[in-house]
């Protein structure tokens, strides 16, 4: 039995590596990932306590937060694609929307 701080370790290091994905990089498509490996860290982590606790609830909470996770990467990648083709970069650097 692997035990709880082994899931808990494992979910800091992949929420710690999405924060910093964020704050450094400046693709767009990788923010996106980066954003979508710390949701997926915060499910890992609520599974693992919900099985630590012999509970459902956890687990089925996730669930909901998979779909919406879901949704987020539709519509995410539908915006991407639609500031790619006015913009034709993905450099948060050269995308600035406020610019006049």
């Amino acid at each position: 039995m692997i035990p709880l701080s082994w899931y808990i370790a494992l979910s800091v290091l992949m929420f710690s590596i999405g924060v910093l994905g964020v704050l450094i990089r400046r693709n767009v498509i990788i923010i996106f990932m980066c954003i979508e490996l710390i949701l997926n860290s915060v499910n890992i982590a609520m599974v693992a306590f919900a099985h630590y606790l012999n509970s459902v609830r956890g687990q089925i909470f996730v669930l909901f937060i998979m779909t919406v996770a879901a949704a987020e990467a539709a519509i995410g990648l539908a915006i991407i694609i639609a500031m790619y083709r006015n913009k034709e970069t993905l450099n948060t650097s050269d995308i600035n929307i406020m610019k006049w």
